[in-house]
């Protein structure tokens, strides 16, 4: 397991390759549609991404004035990433970031713009939002909670050993893209049997 403290410079991204189990600790900001979106249509970004990790996550979160700053996060799983693949690409190039969290892969778009600029795709756990929750340690900030919504709002969660999983790393290498062909020889090895006499 490899422990990663945000920001990262390329040079600690670059060091990591696919397959690797990370920790994750630092302020990680959540995006989804509508925040990408924004992003693409070249609005500045009202936090600092260079450096940094934005995570494909739609947290939920209540209001706690017990907790530090005022929320309490009671799931943050990850979200399926496939759908910001129109944006992600060009928001990696100008935003200078480093990682993007969430599950089920991007598209080659993605994993050249990680190729080319020193970023990587961490697979977080799916289905375990209660559990990941644990790992957030206080929200430091909120942005268009008005605007967007509690779901499509960025939020800027302090984590503390987020686990993750490399799946896509700075020299271009995806597991998903290495299951798909696993799977695929696999498939056609089947069918070939069923073919014979």
């Amino acid at each position: 397991m490899t422990s990663l403290r945000l920001p990262l410079s390329e040079a600690d991204v670059r060091a990591l390759r696919a397959g690797d189990e990370v920790a994750l600790s630092g302020l990680v900001h959540t995006g989804r549609d509508r925040f990408h979106k924004f992003l693409a249509e070249g609005h500045p970004s009202p936090v600092d991404l260079r450096g940094g990790a934005l995570f494909h996550c739609g947290p939920v979160v209540v209001r706690d004035e017990d907790a530090p700053g005022g929320w309490r996060v009671v799931a943050a799983g990850p979200t399926t990433s496939a759908r910001e693949e129109p944006y992600m690409a060009g928001i990696v190039r100008r935003e200078g970031l480093r990682a993007i969290v969430g599950k089920g892969g991007m598209g080659s778009a993605t994993s050249e713009a990680c190729r080319e600029c020193g970023c990587v795709y961490l697979q977080a756990v799916g289905g375990a939002a209660a559990l990941l929750a644990r790992r957030v340690r206080r929200v430091a900030a909120v942005h268009f909670l008005d605007e967007f919504g509690a779901t499509e709002a960025c939020w800027s969660l302090e984590v503390e050993n987020l686990p993750a999983l490399v799946g896509v790393d700075a020299a271009g290498r995806s597991l998903f893209d290495d299951v798909r062909a696993s799977s695929r020889a696999a498939l056609d090895s089947l069918l070939s049997l069923s073919q014979t006499p």
